[in-house]
Order: structure tokens, then C-alpha cells, then sequence
């Protein structure tokens, strides 16, 4: 395999500046919602109308996920401030949905647990190897909120258990997800160990994550 290629100082700067645009101010909008929707959340976890306005907020803040990622990339508006900060943006929305459910009896804690351990561990990680270059979000692992953001929306919003359909295909794609979770952080475990090598074997950062 060819060595990944420098294509420019703009690529190699792994600085966290913050810019003012319409990309960051949504990722921080979703940052000020998730206080929001845990306070919504767990006051009257088991009232049918507070439960929904609970799964309004949570999908409003996903919806956002999606809004800055494609605003960024079709305006060129892409930042290593946004690269990092949209996906523990994710992290700390999802990551509070799971530990909500979790408080109120609805999904198990080892569950929970696993994805937290998982989730938190990449984003330490990613910031320890920053001094070697920015690994933004891959595909898969877009995948893989994007599934967490489903089921934990089916989750929150209360349905009969008559519906049988219904909880049987939360569960199925809370599985999947479960699964894409683990899958993923072993493979940015690995992506993280090539960066670290090629970036010292270039000597200086690489922008690893233009290869995604």
C-alpha cells in the first residue's frame, strides 16, 4: 500500500480553531440540547406527553447531525474544530439517551455500558492522536450513529406493547447498531495505529482523514 500523501500546510494543520459558520453553530446547538433533553427526559420519564416532547428534542438534535455535515461539505465550510466537535456532539446526545434509559429500567445497563466504553474510548483517542493528524468521521461510522439515533427514537417513544412489530424491530435495530458500534471502534483503533505510523514516517501530520 502506497504511503497517504501531505497535499498541503491547510491539510497538516491540526489545530481546533473555531470558526463562525452555520456547520458549528449547529453542533453546538446540539451540544446545548442534550442538558435539555435530559432534564426533559428523566423530570417524568414515564408521562406519555413529556415522553414525547423527550423524543421531539432528541430527534430535533439528530436532525442537526445531519444538517451540518452536508451544509459543510457542499459549502467547503469543513474544520478540524467541526471534524472533532460534531462527533462528541454525537457522543454526548446518544451517549445521554442510552444512560437515560438506562436510569429509568428500559434498557439494560450492560448494553449501555458497552457503547459508552466504546464511544468515549475513540474520542480520547482521537485527541491523542492529533499531534499525528485529524481522523474525522467515516462512513461507517456515520452509519453507525445513524442507527444508534433510530433506535434510541424508537426507544423514547412510548407504544403500546400490543404493537408487537414495532418493539420487536427497535430491538432489531438496536442490535445492529450494538454491533456497528464495536465493529467501528475496532476499526478506528486500527486507523488510528496506521496514522501514528505514517505520520512519523512522513515527520510531520498527516490529513488521514481526507482518505475517508
Amino acid at each position: 500500500m502506497s504511503e497517504p500523501e501531505a497535499s498541503g500546510p491547510e491539510q497538516q494543520d491540526t489545530t481546533l480553531a473555531f470558526a463562525w459558520n452555520v456547520p458549528n453553530i449547529l453542533t453546538i446547538l446540539r451540544l446545548v440540547l442534550v442538558p435539555v433533553f435530559a432534564l426533559v427526559l428523566l423530570t417524568h420519564p414515564h408521562d406519555h406527553v413529556w415522553r414525547h416532547w423527550a423524543t421531539a428534542v432528541f430527534v430535533i438534535a439528530i436532525l442537526t447531525d445531519l444538517a451540518d455535515g452536508r451544509i459543510a461539505r457542499k459549502y467547503h465550510q469543513v474544520t478540524n474544530f467541526g471534524k472533532i466537535w460534531d462527533s462528541i456532539a454525537d457522543k454526548a446526545l446518544t451517549g445521554m439517551a442510552f444512560v437515560g434509559l438506562s436510569i429509568i429500567g428500559e434498557l439494560a445497563w450492560p448494553i449501555t455500558l458497552v457503547i459508552l466504553v466504546r464511544e468515549w474510548g475513540i474520542t480520547v483517542m482521537r485527541f491523542r492522536v492529533l499531534k499525528y493528524g485529524v481522523m474525522a468521521a467515516k462512513r461507517s461510522g456515520k452509519l453507525k450513529t445513524t442507527l444508534q439515533g433510530v433506535a434510541l427514537a424508537m426507544f423514547l417513544v412510548q407504544v403500546p406493547d400490543t404493537v408487537t412489530w414495532f418493539w420487536a424491530l427497535r430491538w432489531f435495530i438496536m442490535w445492529a447498531a450494538f454491533a456497528l458500534t464495536v465493529l467501528t471502534g475496532i476499526d478506528y483503533v486500527f486507523d488510528a495505529h496506521r496514522l501514528r505510523r505514517d505520520a512519523l514516517r512522513a515527520g510531520h501530520p498527516i490529513d488521514y482523514s481526507a482518505r475517508h
